[in-house]
């Protein structure tokens, strides 16, 4: 019976096993496992790939690290090691083997300090300490450039040799101070602190050359960030490779993928500036010729135009004096005319004053005739006299009897003499 079971069921072929197998593998682990574990049974092949098993003592898996993923880790994988992976787990048909293959690999217990890293970089994030509104802008021109790193190396020598091609007219200080250590830390804030209080630089570089996580650790330092971000000169953080990322590259103003990058971003090119300044002196120089040249085209105008005003004015003049000229008499002629016109007037003024005085004799004339009509005199010419007081009085006049006396002397004028008379005797006319 059993035999007809097995033929009646369909048979399946083992490459269909071992699709159902990876099938079930993918649907179980959909997402990558984390492991802890250790390395043994380590190779490196000459294809850059490793091979390693990974062990807990009561257990242990194949796995493999390609090269593009290994080359990130920071550290030298070897038998023992107890390390930390973030792996997929793989069905490989061809050899029916179980295998898992590794993507990031780091010490045991790094997870922890991973933990503790992405908590201080929350705190520091959730306080304003990475916002860009408080990053400070890098000077254009810095006349000094402080250096925050170790004395020794090839990253000191580095930057150096950038700064001083770029813009050697920077001068350059160093605040000498541990990159690595238990003492690095204590030792970075303490060189930031004396740039700060120093105040000489413009710009400040704090960094180091790349390494393993925990030679970095000192730049992912609290306090060292604190200080960074309360520095009043702008920083440039440069730590390690572009894929090093420390928590002073987030709260500094400007952040670097290298210490020579860095160098490069505190400092203009000497070359660019000079090649800058050739082009604004060319710019400078033809503007000014153009401007020459616009000026001189105005002042030539502008003198053609005062010629022109100056020429005609002169030809009005001229003709202007020309008909002044043919206006004017000549002097001898001209009192010749003269004379002429005061004889004349002396006619005329001559004439008219004997006019006047013909008419002023006949008025006087006439006037006369009247005054002698109505003089006394003219009364004593026809044989009247006039009677006058004899003696020496104010008013000699007599109007009356009563105005003299009996034996008073008196005067009686005729027309051709006087008479001096007594009165002997006064008869008053009765009404």
């Amino acid at each position: 019976m059993s035999e007809q079971v097995s033929r009646s069921e369909n048979a399946l072929t083992v490459s269909t096993l071992a699709a159902l197998l990876t099938q079930a593998l993918t649907e179980f682990f959909p997402q990558s496992v984390i492991l802890d574990a250790e390395i043994s049974n380590f190779k490196t092949y000459p294809s850059g790939h490793w091979y390693f098993s990974l062990t807990d003592g009561d257990a242990s898996l194949s796995a493999v690290m390609f090269k593009g993923a290994n080359r990130l880790v920071r550290l030298v994988a070897r038998d023992g090691l107890k390390v930390r992976v973030r792996c997929d787990v793989n069905f490989y048909p061809p050899n029916g083997r179980l295998q898992l293959i590794v993507k990031h690999m780091a010490e045991a217990g790094v997870g922890d300090q991973k933990a503790k890293l992405e908590a201080l970089k929350a705190k520091l994030i959730a306080e304003g300490l990475t916002d860009l509104a408080r990053k400070k802008s890098l000077p254009a021109i810095p006349r000094c450039i402080g250096l925050i790193t170790s004395p020794k190396g090839a990253v000191i020598q580095d930057m150096l040799t950038i700064l001083r091609h770029r813009w050697p007219l920077a001068s350059i200080r160093l605040y000498s101070a541990a990159v690595q250590g238990d003492v690095a830390p204590k030792e970075l804030a303490h060189a930031l602190q004396q740039a700060a209080a120093d105040g000489s630089a413009d710009v400040l570089i704090i960094g180091r050359g790349g390494g393993a996580a925990e030679d970095l650790s000192a730049f992912n330092d609290e306090h060292l960030c604190r200080a960074i971000a309360t520095c009043h000169i702008p920083i440039i953080s440069a730590v390690g490779h572009e894929t090093d990322t420390g928590l002073t590259d987030l709260v500094a103003d400007v952040r670097a993928a290298t210490p020579s990058q860095a160098a490069e971003i505190a400092t203009p090119d000497m070359g660019d500036i000079q090649r800058q300044l050739s082009q604004f002196e060319g710019r400078l120089t033809s503007r000014a010729d153009t401007l020459i040249a616009l000026a001189q085209q105005r002042l030539e105008l502008t003198t053609h135009k005062l010629s022109t005003a100056v020429s005609q004015q002169t030809h009005r003049s001229r003709e202007r004096l020309r008909q002044l000229e043919q206006r004017l008499v000549a002097p001898t002629e001209y009192i010749a005319l003269k004379r002429h016109d005061v004889n004349h007037l002396s006619k005329r003024l001559s004439h008219s004053t004997d006019q006047k005085m013909q008419v002023s004799r006949s008025a006087l004339s006439h006037l006369s005739t009247q005054l002698n009509t109505l003089s006394p005199l003219a009364t004593l010419g026809r044989g009247y006299g006039i009677l006058l007081k004899g003696d020496a009085t104010t008013d000699r006049s007599i109007g009356s009897v009563d105005d003299v006396s009996e034996k008073t002397p008196v005067e009686i004028r005729l027309k051709d003499g006087r008479l001096n008379a007594t009165i002997d005797q006064i008869l008053k006319d009765t009404p």
